[in-house]
């Protein structure tokens, strides 16, 4: 099911919509904190509380007077200049529906709020978007009287409304190719047709796009002149991208990182709908300009052609205030797919993690394992460093990876409890705004840490027994197998006090500085670029293992055996005071610098190769999926996210509504003051 649907199946309490509905006592009390005016008893929004101080759709130092009162009166039905709490109650209704965005618009038009729009009452919208500023429509033309009728006095409902909304700006935008072509040609210069692009169709345009108007114009015309087909063509294209992404997906069976050629996306073009070779041309005209390609095309590219469409941005905005219909109702067998699917990725990422790390973690080992106050004779390691060059020195190579192989067996589980766990944990302390409070973030992350030492504390004493095998010289060779039969199965939860100690804060101050910093550098859209997560990872793991260090050590301590003269230990409150008496405070702290150096990398890595593999293996079961790891969709929208915790029910899509008026029809009104903005200049 696509997340349309999904978006379909949430219900509004009222009214048949599709969000659900804020409580009365709490959407009152959000009314009564933004109503600024009082009158005859009763509390009243103005236009400035709600655009402004609510919606926060202006900014409130320079804003413009008029836009503020037009949007403000789609939600005055009285048309009285104020908003009363049933008026507000009542938008919030209408919000919950699936045509929210047109009948939003529609009221935008119906200025007097008769529930029709006159001719008078368009033009009067009209003249004030930045559109018409820029480049009038003729009122008088033909289109405007086959709706308005000849002598422009006939009265438009809603449903028809909402039609001449869907053709106006097709209709405007030929009207400025027909003001451009001056002499008739059918032709226009490459410049006016950028201008009538970025001013008509901006919303329809990403930046890419906009950017390379001119270059990719004038390489299908030698004379840098632009025809009436072409551009029509052109514009068709951008409309009809969502159908653009389908034929190229039927044309290599789901597959994304397939190149395809112009004639197999003809073929499957031809196929599945009537979209003309013209267009087909253009495409991949617009694809090699954008990126140097050299006749074939990937799904990633149509990204750069295509922004966010408006019902895209609305779902995935319902699926962060979890309105959208709970996972539980997918079925228990897709459940347990997307479990297998996302263990197998976990899987994947913390082995490629873990084998990147690797040689630092059999440094960091025998660091913390060489003892000071205990051992006769001169210490093996001075350094980090000399522990690396004397591993390869007498060990070669692969010495520095001892016990790589018990260490990978054990990363599938690991990872998969600790992420499920993470996850499970977060979504009992989210609230129903989707919010999660910091102590709700450190609690879930405990709880992972603490779940999977039933699959690392035996797997890291294998681990550990074998890194440190290397220092006997002549020894024997040790392998993994033997040393599992000789502990036994209560041998291999030694240490596993000690182990606890260790992960649990560990991912307790891991997981939510990995949620943060990952938010921090996100871009304005939510998007994290590989490098920004990789960098999250990182700085996330530098505090949560410095940290635990001493933890670490003492487990160390207990979990390898101790050779002849080296102080033995009985348990972590012994082998603590053991330390401290023979080596110091400074002891506990040993390999830190290495441990560092392993688990920041090792954890930018993991968290890197799964958040990529779930953008370039993404299957949808209808569940989640990692905050910011979509693959990145422009966006000219402007930010469609709430940042206002009033923004409940209804509310919770206002932005993306009434942006959706500027994105889907163009229908941009001034934000700021005209004559504030000329002064500072």
């Amino acid at each position: 099911m696509d997340k349309l649907n999904i978006f379909r199946k949430a219900n509004c309490q009222e009214g048949g919509g599709y969000l659900k509905r804020a409580n009365e006592s709490h959407l009152r009390e959000v009314f009564a904190r933004y109503a600024s005016t009082e009158k005859n008893g009763e509390k009243f929004m103005t236009s400035e509380d709600f655009v402004i101080r609510y919606l926060r759709l202006f900014d409130p130092n320079n804003y413009n007077v008029d836009s503020v009162k037009l949007l403000a009166g789609i939600v005055d039905t009285s048309k009285d200049g104020l908003i009363s709490y049933p008026e507000f109650q009542a938008f919030e209704g209408l919000l919950c529906f699936p045509d929210a965005l047109y009948k939003t618009a529609f009221r935008l038009f119906d200025t007097n709020g008769n529930g029709m729009v006159s001719f008078p009452e368009f033009v009067e919208v009209i003249n004030k978007t930045e559109l018409h500023n820029s480049m009038p429509f003729n009122m008088n033309s033909p289109f405007i009287q086959l709706y308005f009728g000849r002598l422009k006095n006939r009265l438009v409902s809603y449903s028809e409304f909402s039609q001449f909304l869907h053709d106006f700006h097709e209709e405007y935008a030929i009207e400025g190719f027909r003001q451009a072509d001056k002499d008739g040609s059918g032709f226009i210069s490459v410049l006016d047709f950028q201008q009538i692009m970025i001013s008509i169709k901006s919303h329809l345009l990403t930046k890419q796009v906009q950017s390379h108007l001119i270059e990719a114009a004038a390489g299908s015309h030698s004379a840098r002149k632009v025809s009436f087909p072409y551009f029509i063509a052109f514009n068709s294209l951008l409309n009809n991208m969502e159908l653009v992404k389908r034929i190229y997906l039927n044309s290599t069976n789901g597959h994304r990182s397939q190149e395809v050629t112009k004639e197999e996306f003809m073929h499957s073009a031809q196929a599945m709908s009537q979209m003309t070779p013209l267009e087909v041309d253009i495409l991949f005209q617009l694809c090699d300009v954008l990126h140097h390609q050299t006749g074939k095309i990937v799904y990633n590219d149509l990204y750069a052609i295509a922004p966010e469409q408006y019902f895209k941005q609305i779902t995935n905005r319902l699926a962060e205030i979890h309105a959208v219909s709970s996972p539980e109702d997918r079925g228990v067998f897709i459940q347990i797919l997307e479990s297998s699917y996302r263990f197998s990725l976990g899987a994947i990422a913390g082995a490629v993690g873990a084998t990147a790390v690797y040689p630092i973690d059999l440094v960091k080992t025998r660091m913390q394992n060489q003892r000071t106050g205990s051992f006769i004779g001169e210490v093996m390691y001075r350094n980090s460093m000399d522990c690396f060059r004397k591993v390869i020195r007498h060990e070669g190579v692969f010495g520095l990876y001892r016990g790589l192989v018990p260490q990978l067996m054990g990363v599938a589980p690991e990872k998969a409890i600790k992420l499920t766990v993470n996850d499970f944990v977060r979504d009992k302390f989210y609230d129903k705004n989707g919010n999660i409070a910091l102590y709700g973030e450190i609690i879930s992350g405990a709880c992972a840490g603490g779940s999977q030492v039933i699959f690392t504390n035996p797997l890291e004493i294998v681990k550990i027994r074998l890194q440190v095998a290397g220092e006997i010289a002549g020894g024997e060779k040790v392998r993994a197998w033997p040393v599992v039969k000789e502990l036994g199965l209560l041998g291999l939860y030694k240490g596993a006090r000690a182990c606890l100690l260790r992960d649990v804060p560990f991912s307790a101050i891991y997981f939510p500085a990995y949620a943060h910093t990952k938010a921090s550098l996100a871009d304005e859209s939510g998007y994290n670029h590989p490098l920004t997560l990789l960098l999250a990872g990182a700085i996330a793991g530098i505090p949560a293992a410095s940290l635990v260090t001493p933890a670490d050590v003492i487990k160390t301590r207990l979990q390898v055996v101790a050779r002849a003269g080296q102080t033995t230990y009985s348990g972590v409150m012994d082998a603590t005071r053991k330390i401290y008496a023979e080596e110091g405070f400074r002891a506990f702290w040993k390999g830190a610098v290495a441990r560092v150096f392993r688990s920041s990398p090792q954890f930018g890595v993991t968290l890197l190769t799964y958040e990529v593999l779930q953008r370039m293996l993404y299957i949808d079961f209808g569940g989640t999926r990692p905050t910011g790891s979509e693959f990145k969709v422009p966006s000219l929208g402007g930010d469609m996210k709430s940042h206002n915790p009033d923004h409940l029910g209804g509310f919770s899509v206002s932005l993306p509504i009434f942006t959706g008026i500027e994105t889907k029809f163009g229908l941009c009104l001034p934000k700021f003051s005209v004559a504030r903005a000329s002064q500072s200049v």
